[in-house]
């Protein structure tokens, strides 16, 4: 072996040994635990078993979790996506002031905590919440909406604080688009409205699947903001994981559902990737 290859593999030698310890190895211990066989009375067994899996996959109480989790991280994308395209372009065409201050303002939610952020949304969204005693007040409504403990308070939640990943993540998809291109559209009598489908919209498509899945990700798996203001009633995949490792104590549940989870984000960014390239090839392909 060459010196330049061992002095290679003695610079990823750190990183390798941070991924197997931080990562691997703690995933490995999960895996194996989740074959275990649990008894609310004795325990953890030292049997082997698929019983956790198939609980998972077949209990109606645990699908209709999983079936609410991704239609939580569907709604929480396609408003983020909604919301962020707009600002994008608002940001992209403004002056360089009103650029940098845009781009702040975009950033500085991050800069706070998730937990005080949800304590800032459970304030607003209790019955008894700032909103609630507005409307109330202004004589709109006779009794508090039900803002919190369902899909509609954690909706709003995760979109204020998933929303600023993708604007940062369609900024740079959008400034890839050449000006000139938008500008023979519309040379050559295209309306604003046919240039955006048939222009703006293709080419950022890389950048609205990278801002999608990482939205979807980060929202079928976040734990504090369902918990905070879902309850203890509306529970998703992340909440009831911790309430198997954390009341239940039924270690290899949990790990067995987190482990379903996993495998349901990676099969939803291989999905993602694959159409993503298919289009992105039809689009080349048409465009040349």
């Amino acid at each position: 072996m060459s010196a330049r290859r061992i002095s290679g593999l003695w610079l990823i030698a750190p990183v390798t040994v941070l991924l197997v310890v931080g990562f691997l190895a703690p995933t490995a211990i999960m895996g194996m635990l989740s074959l275990r066989n649990y008894s609310g009375m004795s325990g953890i067994g030292d049997s082997w078993t698929l019983e956790n899996y198939i609980g998972v996959i077949t209990d109606p109480f645990y699908l209709t979790i999983i079936g609410r989790t991704l239609l939580l991280g569907v709604i929480v994308t396609a408003l983020c996506l909604l919301l962020a395209f707009p600002l994008a372009l608002f940001i992209l065409r403004s002056g360089p002031k009103v650029q940098t201050a845009s781009i702040l303002l975009v950033i500085f939610p991050l800069l706070c905590n998730i937990v005080v952020r949800s304590f800032g949304w459970m304030v607003l969204l209790a019955p008894r919440g700032i909103i609630n005693e507005a409307l109330i007040g202004a004589g709109l409504i006779a009794h508090p909406l039900p803002l919190m403990y369902d899909l509609t308070g954690v909706t709003i939640g995760l979109v204020q604080i998933f929303l600023p990943f993708m604007v940062l993540l369609l900024i740079p998809a959008l400034q890839n688009i050449p000006a000139d291109v938008e500008a023979a559209a519309l040379i050559l009598k295209a309306s604003r409205l046919r240039t955006f489908f048939t222009i703006t919209l293709p080419l950022a498509l890389p950048g609205i699947l990278t801002g999608s899945i990482l939205v979807f990700v980060l929202s079928i798996s976040a734990l504090v903001t369902p918990r905070m203001l879902g309850g203890p009633t509306y529970r998703v995949m992340a909440t009831q994981i911790y309430e198997e490792f954390m009341t239940n104590l039924n270690w290899p549940g949990g790990a067995a559902l987190a482990f379903v989870l996993t495998v349901i984000a990676l099969a939803l960014i291989w999905g993602a990737n694959r159409i993503g390239n298919r289009l992105t090839r039809g689009i080349s392909g048409g465009n040349s």
